[in-house]
């Protein structure tokens, strides 16, 4: 057996989430894209990056690799899943005001396609279907790298207000 071996390296969350309670959703993922406040320590792990934000939407991609893989030598399905909550969530995101957050209630996710480790990059976007003040609605897709969409999610997000518990 060959043995392989990744590192994985993420700036300090503590620095984003300092500034997140003055920032609305869409300024904060905004200043993410732009490198401005660090990304989700996620984001490192899984090769997801922000390559647009709108108000109600926000588009991931992600680079898959051999080290994603399932013991069939696809892609696990966490990977695209995990892509799929991070958008739904951070599409949420954009429509909420400053000291606001957000966690996922459920995710239904529908795997339409299998992922290679040679499938990427995948883009993925998420879009609010309904915003909330309590409960918000989300779907999305992930398309691989020849603009076929391999899978799709709903899901519905819990909002509430950030500060001690």
């Amino acid at each position: 057996m060959s043995r392989r071996e990744t590192t994985v390296q993420w700036e300090d969350p503590a620095d984003g989430l300092a500034v997140m309670a003055e920032l609305d959703g869409f300024d904060y993922l905004t200043k993410m894209a732009a490198r401005e406040v660090p990304a989700a320590p996620i984001a490192a792990h899984i090769g997801m990056d922000i390559l647009d934000v709108g108000h109600g939407t926000v588009t991931f991609s992600c680079r898959p690799d051999e080290s994603h893989g399932n013991p069939m030598g696809a892609v696990h399905g966490g990977l695209v899943c995990t892509l799929l909550d991070s958008a739904l969530g951070c599409a949420t995101h954009t429509t909420l005001p400053a000291g606001t957050g957000y966690t996922s209630i459920e995710i239904k996710v529908n795997y339409l396609r299998p992922v290679m480790a040679d499938s990427g990059p995948l883009v993925c976007t998420g879009r609010v279907t309904k915003p909330g003040r309590r409960v918000a609605f989300a779907e999305g897709d992930v398309a691989d790298k020849n603009g076929k969409v391999v899978a799709t999610a709903s899901g519905s997000l819990l909002v509430f207000p950030l500060g001690p518990t």
